[in-house]
């Protein structure tokens, strides 16, 4: 599926009082595709092979959630920061906190299918 794993959640307050929330992700040794792309190191480049392998473990999570999910899921914030890569650099795609699912009466207090980059990310 490419999708990245959520272990567990928590909840509770801070040292401040403040509520505190979280979500534990399975973790990805290889850090997110942001920091291959923008490393200064050239130590720390893709070749052309991982790139094409990375963009289709992407395109399988996207087929999944579009197509293969009731309801379909639409990511809503999809950029290389949001694309986490395991020991074996396969791509995961993680961060749903702006997906929306289509097809259902479910509303929030947002209007239309947003991200944080200025072309469509979906």
């Amino acid at each position: 599926m490419n999708l990245l794993k959520i272990i567990t959640s928590c909840s509770s307050i801070d040292f401040q009082g403040n509520p505190f929330k979280a979500l534990v992700y399975e973790f990805m040794p290889n850090g997110s595709l942001h920091d291959w792309l923008h490393s200064s190191g050239n130590t720390s480049r893709l070749n052309l092979l991982q790139m094409i392998k990375i963009l289709m473990d992407v395109a399988y999570a996207l087929d999944y959630i579009h197509n293969h999910c009731l309801p379909t899921i639409i990511h809503g914030d999809l950029k290389p920061s949001n694309i986490l890569l395991d020991n074996d650099m396969v791509a995961h795609v993680g961060d749903f906190g702006l997906a929306r699912f289509l097809g259902t009466s479910y509303q929030n207090n947002s209007t239309g299918i947003r991200g944080t980059c200025n072309t469509p990310c979906f």
